[in-house]
């Protein structure tokens, strides 16, 4: 406030700051993992007309894709091309990727036709007769589909209710929330054995170790060494 300017680094900062964590400091709840069992509860609850439909491709594009939730809001019916084996998505602009050079990913066709990220974005892309611009888009009361795009601040509405539905609740200190997508896409693939270089070119990470930390954690009980020492 006095317009000195900052530096993290110097003693007397630093180590107010460490003895404040010390004494107030709180375990940061971290996005839990939604998965794939998780998703086809939460997708089964879509079945209210337009909303449903948006709302199910929504899940599974996020989900499939790995995508970050302000990736997800800024899909543009240009970054899509369909084919029969499935699609091809454009990301312009990452949160890694400050040099805007952009990434494709690829989603094959599921198998089956409930949990499809494609089935179920081409059905939404005909229902809203959506052919350039945002395509996750606002319905309003009347169900007419708006033209401008969600608003980042609308995906946990949307999750909450579906979660609700679904009958899904966090546990511990996790919290649900969209940002569970992409560490349950890459903790799926890790289980069915994905190698970590395809997994990270699909997620975009460019460190190791914070995509295995998203593995890390949803494997804490299965690969703990106590469940192998007799007790």
């Amino acid at each position: 406030m006095a317009g000195l300017p900052w530096s993290g680094s110097h003693p007397a900062i630093r180590d107010t700051l460490a003895g404040i964590a010390r004494r107030h400091g709180t375990p940061q709840r971290r996005a839990a993992a939604i998965g794939t069992t998780e998703i086809r509860r939460l997708v089964a609850t879509c079945t209210d007309g337009l909303t449903g439909t948006r709302d199910r491709a929504l899940l599974l594009l996020g989900f499939a894709a790995a995508l970050r939730c302000s990736e997800l809001v800024a899909v543009q019916r240009e970054h899509i091309t369909l084919t029969p084996e499935g699609l091809r998505l454009l990301i312009p602009r990452a949160k890694t990727d400050q040099q805007g050079r952009g990434a494709e990913l690829g989603l094959p066709r599921g198998r089956h036709a409930a949990t499809c990220p494609v089935r179920a974005l081409e059905a939404w892309l005909q229902a809203s007769d959506c052919r350039y611009g945002p395509v996750f888009r606002k319905i309003d009361r009347w169900g007419n589909v708006e033209t401008a795009a969600l608003h980042p601040y609308a995906l946990p509405r949307i999750l909450a209710r579906r979660l609700a539905l679904a009958g899904i609740k966090s546990a511990g200190l996790e919290r649900l929330s969209l940002h569970g997508l992409r560490p349950g896409c890459i903790t799926e693939a890790y289980k069915a054995g994905a190698r970590d270089d395809t997994i990270m070119a699909h997620s975009r990470h460019r460190d190791i170790r914070t995509m295995r930390g998203h593995v890390r954690r949803a494997k804490l009980v299965d690969e703990s060494p106590a469940g192998i020492v007799g007790l």
